[in-house]
């Protein structure tokens, strides 16, 4: 008996699912397949956290998936070995999977599949699901391309489906795929919890959504918190488009700060599919700096003991420290932390982001590979077109947490700190008593000789000309949401917008 094997990856739902509509629409019973592969969870940039949400995603799909007549067939292994299993037991006609914008171990599987359906002459269709466009020759257009894909009509899902009987399964916890306890807390997964929390956002959460997003703790509740089910895919970044703007026509004549809000999350839903685009059109950007020229600037090996008193929040600086611990408890940060955090690592410390950038994927429960490579070098200032952006970590703590709650909750150490020095309480005559480290850098002296030793590489021509290259491929041609992804040049305030895309 032929089937229709649909390929779900990170893609775990059934609503606006391009893939499920082609895979309905074929004269042969549908097979639905996830494939747990072991050595994609074995990566390092992979985590207990993230496998916990697409356990919890899967248990949705699944479900819902029973209810369409097509139950889930769920197998562990290799990719083309669990597909050549099924084509001898079913005969495969065609393979249906969504485009996918993964990290290079996935792209690389991606090839090994391909040519495994060619050679055994099955047609592999992978509608896209974002505005990210494969094969994409040049920036020029793209945002019109991702709008006109953004505001297309959503895909209804099917009715019913002629499904393949399915043996039961049972889904490994972390443990089974070698992914050790990491005692984080992380959002629900399912595509029933992306949809409360989308409705919750834009009919009370999100109205201060612009003004408060900055902040470590008012950022926890306004903003939309939708980030881990676009990166793993139980929510399309196009559902969330239509019914933000359906909420933009209902408030266009309030005066309630929905107006300012929804159109900054607007933008950034766009900035996801912009910097996804980066790593679609350049898929070593993962390990490979975007400029050459910032190829060997600081360390390929890093300082192991600022490494590890980073990645624990041990830094002695307690803004950053309050930070990382949050987000190790949690696996999720608003975006201006994210950005302070690469950026005192990068410069301060003077860590490679190929050394932090996996530390940081780990932690992350919405890692996606597409915004996080390209935003790991915008942040570590090595693409060679944004503005070299360093973050003074206490001026941002006494900016986004002046009373110190924040502060003092994760970092409680310094419990007792007046307020005056909670951001430096090495200045405090009592901080000999505290069990609390001494800074692992000086702050200032460590941001001016990273300043230095960043601009001094823009000099040249050389520079100037593999520069221009870099915006042909990379910078957006669009004006206002993308004002910090064009050619560099010195700026003396920071732009708000800048960060990791957790919307």
């Amino acid at each position: 008996m032929a089937v229709t094997v649909l390929w779900f990856k990170r893609d775990l739902r059934i609503r606006d699912h391009p893939a499920l509509a082609v895979a309905a629409r074929q004269d042969t019973p549908v097979l639905p397949i996830y494939i747990i592969e072991p050595e994609l969870w074995s990566q390092p940039d992979a985590s207990a956290r993230q496998w916990r949400f697409v356990f919890e995603s899967l248990q949705d799909l699944a479900q819902d998936m029973a209810w369409l007549g097509a139950p889930m067939h769920v197998v562990q292994g290799e990719a083309v070995e669990v597909l050549e299993t099924i084509h001898r037991r079913h005969r495969i006609e065609r393979l249906v999977s969504h485009q996918e914008t993964g990290n290079l171990w996935s792209y690389a599987r991606d090839r090994k599949v391909g040519a495994w359906a060619v050679a055994n002459g099955i047609v592999w269709d992978q509608p896209p699901q974002s505005g990210v466009i494969r094969r994409l020759p040049a920036r020029d257009g793209w945002a019109k391309a991702r709008d006109g894909y953004m505001f297309a009509d959503k895909v209804p899902a099917p009715q019913q489906l002629r499904g393949v009987p399915a043996p039961e399964f049972s889904l490994p916890d972390a443990r089974d795929l070698g992914l050790g306890p990491d005692g984080a807390d992380p959002q629900r997964g399912g595509a029933r919890a992306a949809e409360a929390l989308l409705d919750s956002f834009l009919s009370e959460r999100g109205r201060t959504y612009r003004s408060a997003m900055s902040s470590p703790l008012a950022g926890e509740d306004v903003c939309s918190r939708l980030s881990p089910h676009f990166a793993w895919g139980t929510l399309t970044v196009r559902t969330a488009v239509h019914a933000t703007a359906a909420r933009q026509r209902e408030v266009r004549n309030t005066r309630e700060g929905w107006i300012g809000s929804l159109k900054s999350f607007q933008a950034r839903l766009a900035w996801r599919d912009h910097f996804t685009q980066k790593l679609e059109d350049e898929p070593e950007l993962e390990i490979r700096a975007m400029h050459s020229a910032y190829e060997s600037l600081r360390p390929i090996v890093p300082d192991a003991a600022l490494l590890s008193a980073w990645t624990a929040g041990e830094t002695g600086v307690p803004f950053v420290d309050a930070c990382m611990r949050y987000l190790t408890a949690t696996g999720w940060l608003n975006f201006r932390m994210r950005s302070m955090l690469v950026a005192f690592a990068s410069y301060h410390l003077w860590l490679d982001w190929r050394a932090t950038g996996p530390v940081l994927a780990r932690r992350f429960t919405d890692y996606e590979p597409g915004i996080h490579w390209p935003q790991m070098q915008m942040q570590s200032g090595v693409t060679g077109m944004n503005t070299i952006r360093i973050y003074n970590p206490i001026k941002q703590g006494a900016d986004q947490d002046p009373d110190g709650t924040f502060t003092r909750r994760w970092v409680p150490e310094l419990a007792s700190v007046p307020a005056q020095f909670l951001q430096q309480p090495w200045r405090w005559d009592q901080f000999a008593k505290l069990h609390y480290p001494q800074p692992i850098v000086d702050v200032p002296s460590a941001a001016r000789t990273a300043r230095e030793k960043v601009w001094s590489v823009r000099r040249g021509r050389a520079f100037g000309d593999e520069a221009a290259r870099v915006v042909k491929k990379h910078a957006s041609r669009k004006g206002p949401h993308f004002v910090n992804d064009r050619a560099p040049r010195r700026r003396k305030r920071d732009d708000p917008r800048q960060l990791n895309l957790d919307v």
